[in-house]
């Protein structure tokens, strides 16, 4: 697989990477996969060799919904990475994907982190992000078919309540 930048970034996902080029290949398709483990039958957000809910090696690609819940965020309010700097500030967002709520224990669930963006894939304005905002996946079509997963706030209304960091 070639090197891509992504603002002034190199992203290499070789051939041999067992932990990301599932997700990167699905992301090319825009389509949303994660791992799921073949023993538990439990999906996993972050890279990892083993699952964390039974530690068992086996698993596969499948590809999820893309719709969440903000469950955490972040407002990036200054960058030292150069290529981000035109950005900020940008929120980062924790979303918990409707697959897998409170499984395998309460309080657990399916999470994974990327940038919130708008329609026109700039960030969000910092005003519109909240915990308890709903999202749904979108792509960034970066350089020669490789795409990014980001996030953007969907129509769909809040399960519950909503709340966020008063703005000054």
């Amino acid at each position: 697989m070639p090197v891509y930048e992504y603002r002034q970034l190199p992203i290499n996902i070789s051939e041999q990477d067992s932990e990301y080029k599932g997700y990167f290949d699905a992301a090319n398709e825009h389509k949303l996969a994660l791992k799921k483990c073949l023993d538990c039958d439990l999906l996993r957000g972050e890279p990892g060799a083993a699952c964390p809910w039974c530690a068992s090696m086996n698993s596969e690609w499948e590809q999820v919904s893309g719709k969440g819940t903000i469950y955490s965020y972040q407002i990036v309010p200054h960058s030292i990475l150069p290529g981000f700097r035109d950005w900020t500030p940008y929120p980062i967002v924790l979303v918990e994907l409707d697959e897998q709520v409170d499984q395998p224990n309460l309080g657990d669930g399916l999470r994974i982190t990327a940038n919130l963006v708008n329609e026109n894939m700039d960030a969000e304005d910092e005003e519109n992000v909240a915990i308890g905002k709903r999202v749904e996946v979108c792509f960034m079509d970066v350089e020669n078919g490789f795409s990014l997963p980001q996030f953007r706030l969907s129509d769909e209304p809040p399960a519950g309540d909503v709340w966020r960091y008063p703005v000054p």
